[in-house]
């Protein structure tokens, strides 16, 4: 039985306060992704109460809603789903093979399944939970996986001797597409790219219904020309910083200015060495090149956000936060366009607003499928 509960704030990787019966409870999630555009204040929950009494949380987190349907975050409960789609038949390049071991060690990794067929044809197959999406496209990871990114090197390296690959679990139905995300983890994508040819990557649409059961959707294409065209260290960028009091500070053109105490989200582009001029930005000392050089010093929790693109997309996006922003720091960064600015100023966290991680997922992902349409891949 699940308990529906609404999503307050998320304590640590592991745990979240969620609002139950009205009494906020203490949940546990075994989840350690991002989880930036399911995990908002308000979001529907379902909790599972846990009956193991060794455990510190009386409820362990299950899903989210997104979109008005339930989306899987319990991470381990995906192997469970990928065993049963295998033993039904349900993957279509797995059909004919059965689970023969669980948890094998290769090179320093553990790979979820051994499987071997009726032919005797031995697979060892890699589980990934996927629940970042947009409108028709999914991607992993949501947050950068140096584990991942071990496990597809493991099993590119052992290819040679026995067949191995990776099965991407989207908890999502209306999704047509899947791909690694660039944007957040360039080393683990372009490592999955270097080795689409060697490994079998796959991926499974599931669609989770109100009471939570799983049906199994369909498989995804992965259309790698996408990749090749936007993947790459060029793009834009925004950089999200806290400010904790307000104070006056001199911004050389513009004078000296007010900023007051909360959230400064910056918008930038580079169009061929996008790391370099990332690092460059997270730098508190730096000589002052730009308008953004004279705030970074002051802010807190400074958060670089990635988006890849082969065309200079710094202005559309500015024009977005314009739009959602609480206020837009005039001319600020904008010397040489047309933009009011930008840079924008919100009270609150963007990251806790749905409109921002709305524009972030437009961007990052949505945008890949109006490309994909408008040139006709559909």
């Amino acid at each position: 039985m699940y308990h529906r509960a609404i999503f307050i704030r998320r304590n640590n990787r592991f745990e979240v306060e969620c609002l139950l019966n009205g009494k906020v409870v203490r949940a546990y999630l075994p989840n350690p992704g991002r989880l930036w555009e399911i995990l908002l204040p308000g979001k529907e929950l379902y909790l599972k109460e846990n009956s193991n009494n060794s455990t510190k949380h009386s409820f362990t987190v299950w899903a989210a809603k997104r979109y008005g349907t339930p989306v899987l975050l319990h991470t381990h409960h995906t192997n469970v789903l990928a065993e049963q789609l295998i033993k039904e038949g349900a993957i279509p390049d797995l059909r004919g093979f059965e689970i023969e071991q669980k948890e094998v060690s290769i090179s320093g990794s553990k790979i979820d399944f051994l499987l071997k067929s009726s032919e005797g044809v031995r697979l060892l197959l890699e589980i990934k939970s996927c629940t970042l999406f947009g409108e028709r496209i999914a991607m992993f990871p949501d947050a950068i996986t140096d584990r991942g990114k071990r496990h597809v090197e493991a099993l590119a390296k052992i290819a040679s001797e026995i067949r191995a690959g990776i099965l991407f679990m989207v908890h999502a139905d209306r999704i047509s597409y899947f791909l690694p995300d660039f944007h957040t983890d360039p080393a683990f994508s372009r490592t999955l790219y270097e080795n689409r040819k060697t490994l079998m990557l796959k991926a499974a649409s599931i669609r989770w219904n109100q009471n939570l059961e799983p049906h199994f959707a369909g498989m995804l294409d992965i259309p790698w020309q996408i990749y090749e065209r936007e993947a790459g260290d060029r793009g834009s960028y925004i950089i999200v910083g806290f400010l904790p009091k307000s104070m006056d500070i001199s911004i050389g053109s513009l004078g000296e200015r007010l900023f007051r105490k909360g959230f400064y989200i910056y918008v930038g582009s580079a169009m061929k060495s996008l790391s370099r001029r990332i690092r460059r930005h997270m730098l508190r000392r730096k000589p002052e090149h730009w308008h953004i050089d004279t705030l970074t010093p002051f802010l807190q929790k400074i958060l670089p956000l990635r988006i890849e693109s082969s065309e200079r997309l710094e202005c559309h996006i500015a024009k977005a936060l314009n739009l959602i922003a609480d206020s837009t720091i005039k001319h600020f960064g904008s010397s040489d366009c047309n933009c009011p600015g930008h840079l924008f100023w919100m009270a609150s966290n963007p990251l806790l607003r749905e409109s921002f991680i709305n524009l972030l997922i437009d961007y990052r992902i949505n945008r890949l499928f109006q490309w994909h349409q408008d040139n006709g891949q559909e």
